[in-house]
């Protein structure tokens, strides 16, 4: 069953990963803003595919690039692309940035891979500047091929036991989180792919039902609120313990 629901989604796979969709979300968020250069930041690095797409659509906008990665080859793929890179653990550091320092941060399929969201998440809201963004992408639990999965009793492919992923979302539990204290407004969600329909649907599919979409990415605007987003956890208790900095 598993290899049937394979071959459907054939060749679609770097769909997944909305490329285009960062890319436009950066661009319509950098039209509104005045500052030169502009400050990106890449969590989760990778080869530095999104920060390119980014430089290409913002054109002649002065970037200044960086990202975080610990894989050696994409440390030196991203210097190539001329990012500075710092290779550091997200879940457990701080961000080697001053407060309200950036004006975009992208994390693009990373979260999934991570247990401290909290701590992620604030990092990204103190380095940004008020009305900075935060673009980030994320497997779809709630798509459309997962809930046929899961209809079936299978294991649903975003948040597989024997695979990467340790978190699952959904278009409204991230929204939830991420507005969780009044930090951060969702201002634009969008979806890309479409599980089992060949690229020429997929696309338009997931224009038209982000929710059912393979994969989900949301602009997210840093509010004036000050503070740090870490200190929603003391409002709340749960049966695991999360990381909140160390003193």
């Amino acid at each position: 069953m598993r290899a049937a629901f394979a071959r459907l989604k054939s060749g679609t796979e770097k769909l997944n990963y909305g490329r285009d969709i960062i890319a436009g979300m950066a661009a319509r968020h950098a039209a509104g803003l005045g500052a030169n250069p502009l400050r990106l930041l890449d969590l989760g690095l990778g080869s530095g595919a999104d920060l390119e797409n980014i430089r290409a659509a913002l054109g002649r906008r002065t970037l200044v690039l960086f990202g975080v990665d610990s894989y050696e080859p994409n440390v030196r793929a991203g210097q190539g692309r001329g990012v500075e890179v710092f290779s550091l653990d997200i879940e457990r550091e701080p961000l080697p940035f001053d407060d309200a320092s950036i004006h975009l941060v992208v994390a693009n399929q990373v979260l999934e891979h991570t247990k401290e969201i909290f701590w992620i998440a604030s990092e990204a809201a103190r380095v940004l500047e008020p009305g900075g963004a935060f673009l980030v992408g994320v497997p779809n639990l709630a798509s459309l091929h997962s809930r046929g999965m899961l209809a079936l009793g299978m294991q649903p492919s975003p948040i597989d036991v024997l695979g990467p992923h340790v978190r699952g979302f959904v278009k409204g539990g991230f929204r939830d989180f991420i507005q969780e204290g009044g930090f951060f407004r969702v201002v634009e969600v969008k979806g890309s792919n479409f599980y089992p329909f060949p690229g020429i649907l997929a696309r338009p599919l997931a224009r038209v039902f982000p929710g059912l979409a393979v994969s989900l990415f949301f602009r997210c605007r840093r509010t004036e609120r000050p503070g740090r987003f870490i200190q929603i956890l003391d409002a709340r208790s749960f049966e695991t313990p999360f990381f909140k900095g160390r003193d």
